[in-house]
């Protein structure tokens, strides 16, 4: 017997109405779950900031900022990726590539020569300076919210304007570190603890991130710039510290040079950088070259000619996962290591780059290019960490924003010129992984027969980045 048509709609309620409080219950369920890693990571973060008296000096306030800083900055290339730099057809890949080498350029040909000396000359006011490059990227996200949508002539100029905010941030963040640096701990741990907490920001951002950007690219925009806004009021509260410039101009260089010349001379008006700052960022192009490199030459390797019995997304995977994680790895050597020599270990990571680019050549297969993809992370992170440390330990404070301008843009430039590199070349792997240990080898001699190659003696130098 059929029942009636009452009850069959009533039975469909009822079973659309469980499905809608089971759906509701699952949803409740991943959030929570979500919220409560959040929280964790959070938490975690906060404590391994606020360590071996970061707290009491002010630093753990300013990787707090980092961490919000990465926040943003995630919520807006999610957006901008599916928006603005997927949209290349596959097929004009190389010239389409060739093109963006070039624009990832521009905002580092806008920081080093104008937004450096800028800032320079807010070092009585670096809360404010950092501020204002928070807010500046505030204001320029809700306009590309408003106009990501359509054919505004000010899309692009807003994205950059974005990119040139978030690279001058960088630089005023890093000149700033030295002043609430507390006693104990060096260079290369505080700046490991930033990046540290730039990659908490990431992974508790992008989630939320890509939640509301399911909704609409704009709504992605509009988080960043709530994180912007906060941030902002974050670097405004900043400890007075920041902005004090006692003692920094009494650092000297501690590259081996006398007394009587630690701090060079003008040269045409500008100061000339130490000798340690100079060997430092040549030993730091090695690596970040071989980073360029890899990154494009793979991608078009191992989808022209995979590894045998693997498809080329695994390949890639697995190179750009242990790319990742040696990046992991060295933030977290970084952060736990007491003393370091500096100058030490950017010769072992440039060493170790070309030691590894020899082995994928004399043995290509994924064991080498896993190993090649690890060690290029993990000596590209230290590098940069003791690099970083160099400039803030020996270049005065008056220039250091710009010291920190001209690094960024030579590596960048290291990487873009990597990047031409692989994209130039056939793919063939063992010309291209031979070509890179040949260049890799011949910079390295180079770096270590030139200028700045000797140790610094016991007296001149200390062997902690601090």
């Amino acid at each position: 017997m059929s029942l009636p048509e009452g009850s069959d709609r009533r039975t469909a309620m009822d079973s659309m109405t469980s499905g809608v409080k089971g759906t509701g219950r699952g949803l409740a369920s991943v959030a929570r779950g979500t919220g409560r890693f959040s929280r964790f990571a959070f938490l975690s973060a906060r404590r391994a900031a606020a360590a071996e008296g970061a707290d009491t000096s002010g630093l753990a306030r300013l990787i707090e900022l980092g961490a919000l800083n990465a926040a943003a900055d995630a919520a807006v290339a999610i957006s901008l990726a599916g928006t603005l730099f997927f949209q290349i057809p596959t097929g004009e890949a190389r010239g389409q590539i060739s093109l963006f080498l070039g624009l990832t350029m521009l905002p580092f040909a806008v920081v080093a020569p104008l937004i450096g000396p800028v800032l320079d000359r807010f070092s009585h006011g670096r809360r404010w300076a950092i501020a204002a490059t928070m807010a500046a990227r505030a204001f320029l996200v809700w306009a590309l919210a408003s106009s990501i949508n359509g054919d505004s002539i000010w899309l692009f100029p807003a994205a950059l304007g974005v990119l040139v905010g978030s690279k001058a941030y960088n630089v005023a963040r890093a000149a700033a570190v030295p002043r609430l640096l507390p006693e104990g701990l060096s260079l290369v741990t505080a700046n490991a603890r930033m990046s540290m907490a730039g990659m908490v920001g990431v992974l508790v951002s992008a989630p939320l991130a890509v939640g509301a950007s399911s909704i609409g690219p704009e709504w992605s925009l509009r988080y960043a710039f709530v994180v912007f806004v906060i941030a902002t009021v974050f670097a405004i509260r900043l400890p007075s510290r920041v902005d004090s410039t006692q003692g920094e101009e009494d650092i000297g260089f501690l590259s081996g040079e006398t007394p009587e010349v630690a701090e060079p001379a003008p040269v045409h008006g500008k100061v000339r950088i130490p000798g340690s700052m100079a060997f430092a960022l040549r030993a730091n192009c090695a690596p970040r070259w071989l980073s360029g490199f890899l990154t494009l030459f793979m991608a078009f390797l191992l989808r022209v000619h995979p590894i045998s019995g693997h498809s080329p997304q695994f390949l890639l995977a697995a190179v750009i996962g242990a790319a990742g994680l040696g990046n992991f790895v060295g933030i977290a050597v970084g952060s736990l290591m007491k003393r370091v020599n500096p100058k030490l270990t950017v010769v072992l990571a440039m060493l170790a780059g070309a030691a590894a680019a020899i082995l994928a050549a004399l043995a290509y297969g994924l064991f080498a290019l896993v190993v090649l993809g690890f060690v290029a992370g993990l000596a590209q992170c230290l590098a940069k960490l003791s690099l970083d440390s160099t400039i803030q330990r020996d270049v005065p404070d008056r220039v250091r924003t710009s010291a920190f301008a001209r690094s960024d843009t030579t590596l960048q430039l290291a990487w873009v010129i990597g990047g031409f590199v692989g994209i130039a070349l056939p793919p063939n792997p063992r010309l291209g992984l031979t070509t890179a240990a040949v260049v890799l080898v011949g910079w390295s001699l180079f770096v270590l027969a030139g200028p700045g190659r000797r140790t610094p003696s016991p007296a001149a130098a200390p062997t902690t980045a601090n």
